[in-house]
């Protein structure tokens, strides 16, 4: 659900540009993630277009720095230590159609643009496909990253191809849907040969034809409870918004991260099992590398009681078992402390073991 990821590398020295505005020193990275966790960087710099990111890779070339990626800051866990190379913050913008045969419209949009603002725009220009995934906070370039999903949908269903900067050859280069791997809640980009890759702008393949997905229980109930009459792709939007809004936490409120950690897959075998022994269990067929997902959710809350649970300032929403919350003024380690505090749980109830979803820096 969460939509920011990021990379560490270390790469080889080349020659910098001198003209290039260096970056600025010990800035605090909790100001750039919606957590409101994250110590100082030893270097820091926006970039807003491939030349200054081509600068900033040379800067860290040559003081052999690593080097870590960031979008929106809404999916990631920083160490109260901070990061001790450079932090690229991904502020490339802009948004273009191009008009294809029959009903398809190409929108390339840059990395650096707000991924809601940008479904919105999409949106009001009524082009159908990513209206599902609307109030997702994050960048337009990490969400091939973590190949963000919700309500039925997830963005590999739209993305024709992920433009990136090669850190290796310095050149730019397309990626093709197929060569990014994608996956539930994963990419090439999250595994070692991706790494070497920035992620620059990203291609839509979308539709003029309203396509409504109305499959997912919660927007299906919605429909139904409300006698909803216009499935036009505004209204899904809304609709959707509407549901997250009473799900999850308002990110001027608290800092949060959205979902930490994926829904688990298992065997029907083993599912099988575990709804002899809890039942009521809810399982979905169909996934990729199983035979059924199950809410991590309904485990968490339903066996393990931490919806609402607090322990200091790092507690759990209400309103949301997956999600966990930074009340005021929790560290890093508070938050790592819950979660792993959760993962046994969910261990001992069920022998599944949680993955987190949103990446940690330590």
């Amino acid at each position: 659900m969460a939509a920011l990821t990021f990379y560490i590398c270390y790469i080889g020295a080349r020659p910098i540009n001198r003209s290039w505005m260096q970056p600025q020193e010990h800035i605090l990275l909790k100001d750039f993630t919606t957590f409101r966790i994250g110590g100082p960087a030893r270097y820091f710099v926006a970039v807003k277009n491939t030349e200054e990111l081509r600068e900033a890779i040379q800067f860290a070339h040559s003081k052999q720095l690593p080097i870590f990626v960031l979008g929106g800051g809404s999916n990631v866990l920083i160490s109260d230590k901070g990061f001790p190379g450079l932090v690229i913050k991904i502020e490339i913008k802009g948004i273009e159609y191009k008009e294809r045969e029959g009903e398809d419209v190409e929108v390339i949009v840059g990395a650096g643009e707000n991924w809601d603002d940008a479904v919105g725009h999409i949106v009001s220009r009524g082009l159908s496909g990513l209206e599902n995934l609307s109030l997702i906070p994050g960048s337009v370039g990490a969400a091939p990253v973590q190949n963000i999903g919700a309500y039925g949908a997830e963005v590999k269903d739209t993305i024709s191809w992920v433009e990136v900067f090669n850190t290796e050859t310095y050149t730019l280069e397309q990626c093709s849907k197929e060569q990014c791997q994608f996956d539930y809640r994963d990419s090439i980009f999250k595994k070692p040969e991706g790494k070497k890759y920035v992620i620059t702008r990203v291609g839509f393949k979308l539709s003029k034809k309203p396509n409504v997905n109305i499959t997912y229980k919660d927007i299906s109930n919605y429909i139904s409870e409300h006698k909803v009459e216009d499935l036009s792709i505004q209204k899904i939007r809304d609709i959707v918004i509407e549901i997250r809004t009473k799900k999850l936490p308002n990110l001027k409120e608290y800092g949060t991260a959205g979902s930490f950690f994926k829904n688990p897959v298992v065997l029907k075998e083993q599912y099988d099992e575990l709804v002899k022994k809890y039942s009521g269990l809810p399982g979905f067929t169909g996934a990729s590398h199983g035979d059924v997902k199950i809410p991590a959710a309904w485990i968490l809350d339903t066996l393990c009681n931490f919806k609402g649970y607090r322990d200091g300032d790092a507690g759990v929403y209400k309103n949301q078992a997956l999600v966990l919350v930074n009340f005021g003024s929790a560290t890093a380690e508070d938050i790592s402390s819950l979660s792993e505090k959760m993962i046994a749980c969910v261990k001992e109830k069920t022998s599944i073991t949680l993955e987190k979803e949103v990446q940690i820096i330590f």
